[in-house]
């Protein structure tokens, strides 16, 4: 009876073992392929961005003219803000890539341009971190570039603010590679 009941337990342990391991792998891989909430939204702006493009370049045509930003294909998402960002940058002569804007946009904001932090000192001081690269107002005030909007949430002014604060404090915002 003895050998029995090993034998039981046995087999009873491999089979809870290979049942945990192939529900662990199968949660391995949702979780993988499920995209997170910033990619997510990135994915939803680079689509409605496609379709307002093609509108804006269609009554471009029979005008005779192009807006702003149809030519470049700078459009109301991440990839736009962070080229228009970088020529305004240049023309400015401030330092910066775009691999490296990106970055510290993914790790500050995930791609939320309305990302707001209210919860660490500054925000306990009462001047939450804002915007893409979530940036303090009195830091935003400080470093905004000419050329761009006065709100610390504009996409653009937020990204070229918190390039030009980089470029000053760490010599470019390709040199941040932590909170700021």
């Amino acid at each position: 009876m003895t050998a029995i009941t090993s034998t039981s337990r046995l087999a009873r342990l491999r089979t809870l073992t290979l049942t945990g391991i192939a529900t662990t792998g199968a949660a391995a891989v949702a979780l993988t392929l499920m995209p997170a909430p910033a990619q997510a939204a990135e994915a939803t702006q680079v689509k409605t961005a496609v379709v307002t493009a093609s509108a804006h370049d269609t009554q471009a045509g029979q005008s005779g003219t192009a807006g702003k930003g149809s030519a470049s294909g700078t459009a109301g998402n991440l990839d736009g803000w962070i080229k228009q960002s970088l020529a305004i940058m240049k023309a400015k002569g401030i330092p910066g890539s775009y691999d490296g804007l990106r970055r510290n946009i993914m790790r500050e904001s995930g791609g939320n341009p309305n990302a707001q932090n209210n919860w660490d000192v500054n925000a306990q001081k009462g001047t939450p971190s804002k915007g893409l690269l979530q940036v303090i107002d009195p830091t935003f005030n400080a470093y905004h570039v000419a050329g761009t909007a006065s709100s610390v949430t504009d996409p653009v002014a937020n990204i070229t603010a918190a390039a030009n604060y980089a470029a000053h404090r760490y010599g470019s915002i390709d040199n941040v590679n932590s909170a700021y």
